[in-house]
């Protein structure tokens, strides 16, 4: 096995190993492994002891702030409330200082009672109960061993719980499907309790003793939980079901929230009343001894079981899920299922390399939530550039405020009065759209995530990036044409308003504050008293001198107005060098020629021209290269010198599919597991990972808008791509609308003029670059 040890940070303890129920379904009294005839009943002292020493030794070892020891059985009330009060002392007390203990017992309740919640309240140990629905669904198989109902019993204990003075000991219930119950009476029983979380677990089956079906249906338990889903989302999702929650959680590229599905390590162990250290529980579904691992707390440390081959084969993620699996579009959700479930003992796939027994309930499951889910839990930007710009502005708030909250104070009195002049700015309805307008300019992300990486790199915040915000409040006050005067450093004899221009105060090397005051619809620099001399006015729409360096506008239809900015400090954020401020000349060329590019794009891909209008907002001179989106912040993008219109528009059309794909990945959940699995590309023999063929493949659909001969394979990859496991509902939503953007593009392949574009030169250094779409 390979890969690093996986600390363990939850662990069973069995305190009792017999029951006072005979439940039919139980695996550890009623499947393969029958070790708990030969085990003590209740753990004897020295185990307590030499648990709580292992636990101590196992949280220091691997720093870990917290442990979850759960205190199970059989029925571990059975223990009694002496016997529980010495294993929370001794756990309690060997942890302390070292790690946070997070103790809690699962027990199916007919024993409960004030006296030990008055314990549990004290050691503060959380309860989780078992019950498995209406009194009709709980006695199938939770009865006594002569047959009577433990129902009453079960409902006394929940209701004992939820009692004011125990309330916050309740972690809620737990239920084990039976298929031939009522799935709406079950979830309204369980509802009706106002459990604070319900898990529902599939009976424990293997391929060798399959689960009932008896209709024969391979998906039964699959249409069973969706009708509790259905029922759940009909009467509001009245409360947390750990199984949904899980796989919502998935199929938007997040976490899974529970051991049966994802690919997440294991990182639990088993302490049996004898001492011995055992894997999970449910492998005694399985075979004799399945769960075995030869070690036990008084000889062996946690750290030997970690390394237990059987442990590693559940840490392994998708390397130990089976083939079969590897290759199943919804592996990122189930995980395979739960590893018992997988067992099989004949030649045909002996162990544990199979599929679950539960596959196709699975499989099932996950697309029905996701058929049932997916417009809920799309996220609008993806769907709406107007709410992707909306994103992005949040975004770009968020990093500010964390920027701030990170410098705790430490920014200097010039950040502290640009943070309280910008709340004077926000305060005003004009000043709140001129700072969002200045917070927009892509620069500002530039900014701010490499304020934040140095912070994480130790360097601690440098001075250009503490005087940005001043820089920009007062480029919102002059724009909302505030009378409010806003200290600003200058650094090498330039202060830059960003979106306005550079203020020439002084030669290079120069520095100081000055402070700028919109006046007369411009504004007024003037240096303070340690910086005399300095003062500038600027008059609207100023051309530029020896004092004033403006952002030019490119302003020539149809293209949009596009800030050509050359100034900005913060622009040098491309893969080729920026290039230095243009001449007068080389501005008109620009203009000139994004005008005719856009003309080219108006009229062959005129919905792409028109969103790109609206989402571009800046243009940045490059020394070399294709136009190309930034590493941070959606709205701009850099270009080499201008070339013919054909290649420039391309090139524009390219790098504005390429900025949109990024600001996507920004903002929301596209896919999971990026380089997990490689996929070929359809134009060419290279094996690359999911996040770009995503990219090649968005590029391309957008080109192929403008000329067909980009949509050779774009069809082909998109299905990839739909059924890919890394995709996310976000994914899936994006692909849907490629398709729908492609669709008739052939038939329309004359509005191309008879031009035959093939990807060459520039653009197809573009297309085969290695690109990532995420966050940077």
């Amino acid at each position: 096995m390979t890969g690093p040890l996986v600390p363990f940070r939850e662990f069973v303890l069995k305190v009792h190993s017999r029951c006072d129920l005979a439940c039919d379904h139980c695996y550890v009294y009623e499947h393969a492994d029958q070790s708990w005839l030969t085990r003590p009943k209740a753990i004897s002292d020295e185990a307590i002891s030499w648990t709580a020493r292992r636990l101590a030794e196992h949280a220091t070892t691997h720093a870990l702030p917290s442990v979850t020891v759960i205190l199970h059985g059989g029925e571990p009330l059975l223990a009694g409330p002496a016997r529980l009060r010495r294993v929370c002392e001794e756990l309690g007390s060997a942890l302390n200082g070292i790690a946070e203990l997070d103790l809690r017992i699962h027990t199916n309740g007919v024993q409960l009672s004030p006296r030990y919640l008055d314990l549990f309240d004290e050691f503060h140990v959380r309860v989780g109960i078992s019950l498995d629905g209406d009194r009709a669904a709980n006695d199938r198989h939770r009865r006594y061993a002569d047959g009577r109902s433990s129902h009453p019993m079960v409902l006394r204990a929940v209701d004992l719980l939820r009692e004011e003075r125990y309330r916050h000991l309740d972690l809620g219930l737990l239920c084990t499907v039976d298929i031939r119950n009522d799935p709406v009476a079950v979830h309204d029983a369980l509802a009706a309790l106002e459990p604070p979380l319900v898990d529902f677990l599939l009976p424990h089956a293997t391929w060798d003793d399959p689960p009932p079906r008896p209709d024969g249906s391979p998906t039964a338990y699959a249409a069973w939980l969706l009708t509790v889903f259905d029922r759940w989302t009909e009467q509001g999702r009245p409360m947390p079901v750990r199984m949904f929650a899980s796989v919502l959680s998935s199929l938007s590229g997040g976490p899974s929230l529970t051991e049966s599905l994802g690919l997440a390590p294991t990182d639990l162990v088993v302490i049996e009343t004898d001492g011995k250290l055992e894997q999970v529980d449910s492998l005694k579904s399985a075979y004799e001894g399945a769960a075995a691992t030869g070690f036990d707390v008084f000889r062996n440390t946690f750290d030997e079981v970690a390394a237990h081959p059987g442990v590693r084969a559940r840490q392994l993620g998708l390397a130990g899920v089976s083939e079969t699996c590897r290759s199943c579009p919804v592996v990122r959700s189930c995980g395979g299922g739960l590893y018992t479930h997988r067992y099989r003992s004949d030649d045909s796939g002996g162990g544990f390399d199979n599929p679950s027994v539960y596959s196709d309930d699975l499989a099932a499951l996950i697309r029905g939530i996701e058929e049932r889910t997916a417009a809920a839990t799309e996220s609008p930007a993806v769907r709406s550039p107007d709410a992707l710009l909306a994103a992005h502005q949040d975004l770009t708030r968020t990093l500010l405020a964390l920027v701030h909250d990170t410098l705790g104070g430490r920014g200097g009195e010039l950040w502290d009065d640009a943070w309280r002049l910008a709340a004077a700015v926000e305060a005003d309805t004009a000043g709140a759209d001129a700072l969002d307008a200045v917070l927009a300019h892509p620069y500002t992300r530039t900014w701010l995530v490499g304020a934040l990486a140095d912070i994480d790199a130790g360097r601690g915040f440098t001075e250009p990036a503490t005087e940005r915000l001043a820089a920009t409040v007062a480029a919102a006050a002059v724009r909302a044409r505030l009378d409010l005067p806003v200290p600003v450093a200058y650094r090498d004899g330039s202060l830059h308003l960003p979106t306005l221009g550079t203020v020439v105060l002084g030669g290079p090397g120069e520095r100081g504050t000055a402070v700028v005051h919109p006046a007369d619809g411009g504004f007024l620099v003037r240096g303070t008293d340690a910086t005399p001399g300095t003062e500038r006015r600027i008059a609207p729409d100023e051309p530029e001198g020896p004092h004033w360096l403006p952002v030019r506008v490119l302003r020539q239809a149809p293209a949009p107005a596009l800030l050509l900015d050359d100034l900005d400090p913060l622009r040098d954020c491309f893969d080729a060098p920026a290039a230095d401020r243009l001449e007068a000349e080389d501005a008109d060329a620009w203009a000139h020629r994004v005008a005719e590019a856009w003309s080219l794009l108006a009229e062959a891909v005129p919905d792409q021209a028109a969103e790109a209008a609206r989402t571009l907002t800046t243009l940045t001179p490059l020394s070399t290269g294709a136009a190309a989106p930034g590493h941070h912040g959606p709205g701009a993008l850099g270009a080499g010198p201008p070339t013919g219109a054909d290649e420039l528009a391309l090139g524009l059309l390219s790098g504005f599919r390429r900025a949109k794909l990024r600001a996507l990945g920004e903002v929301t959940d596209l896919y999971a597991l990026d380089g997990t699995w490689d996929h070929r590309t359809p134009w060419g023999s290279e094996h690359v990972t999911f996040s770009r063929l995503l990219a090649e493949t968005f590029e391309r659909a957008g080109l192929g808008l403008y000329d067909p001969c980009f949509l050779t394979g774009v069809p082909e990859a998109l299905d990839m791509i739909e059924n890919a496991a890394e995709v996310t509902v976000d994914g899936k939503q994006l692909i849907a609308a490629v398709r729908k953007e492609i669709s008739g593009t052939r038939s329309a392949a004359g509005k191309n003029h008879g031009r035959s574009l093939s990807p060459s030169g520039p653009v197809a250094n573009v297309l085969a670059s290695d690109r990532k779409v995420t966050f940077e």
